[in-house]
């Protein structure tokens, strides 16, 4: 499987993002309009807001493709059930709770089952959750020093208001599908869809 390996940092200001999306604290000191000196095309513009979500989220072309193609198939707007898609990834999820610092290590917990979802172990970091589902860290990842220690750097971090999170369990419950509003990140999706529709 392909795995991105290069510097968040660089790639972040390469698209314009603030690192704290991605989860990692630091900030670069170079001059934020250093790429904005040439005249961008719109097409230019149109791949870089899928760059961009492509590298928040940690999917490949392949599979952001397909999650478009579920998008259109929803009712209401593409670009906005293109959101709802990626941010209901359990990866994301358990970003979103505070129970790791960064997407990418997310997914790694994921992939070694510490999460239940609904009582039911599942280590598929691109399962989709739906309204109603409760996310749960295993009891016996509960134990872990490793959990211990990223609850206690994640415990400043806001939980979005579509996740109903009880601390002392380390469990979510997901009371509606995440809008566009909750997204602490900037993002033309409409670009996105215009890019797909040639």
């Amino acid at each position: 499987m392909a795995v991105n390996r290069e510097p968040i940092l660089k790639r972040c200001k390469a698209l314009g993002i603030s690192p704290m999306v991605m989860g990692v604290a630091k900030e670069t000191k170079r001059d934020p309009n250093a790429n904005k000196r040439k005249k961008v095309s719109e097409y230019g513009m149109q791949l870089k807001e899928k760059q961009k979500l492509k590298f928040i989220y940690g999917v490949l072309e392949k599979q952001f493709y397909h999650y478009f193609e579920i998008a259109q198939k929803m009712e209401g707007q593409a670009g906005s059930n293109l959101l709802t898609c990626l941010e209901s990834r359990l990866d994301n999820i358990v970003f979103r709770m505070g129970l790791s610092m960064t997407r990418r290590e997310a997914r790694q917990l994921v992939v070694h089952g510490h999460f239940d979802v609904n009582g039911q172990r599942v280590d598929i970091p691109s399962y989709r959750v739906k309204a109603g589902d409760v996310i749960s860290l295993r009891e016996k990842s509960k134990k872990s020093t490793k959990f211990k220690e990223i609850v206690e750097a994640t415990n400043g971090r806001l939980v979005p208001t579509w996740l109903d999170m009880d601390k002392e369990k380390l469990a979510a419950k997901v009371v509606r599908m995440p809008a566009k509003e909750d997204l602490d990140y900037e993002i033309e999706e409409h670009l996105i869809v215009e890019l797909y529709s040639k």
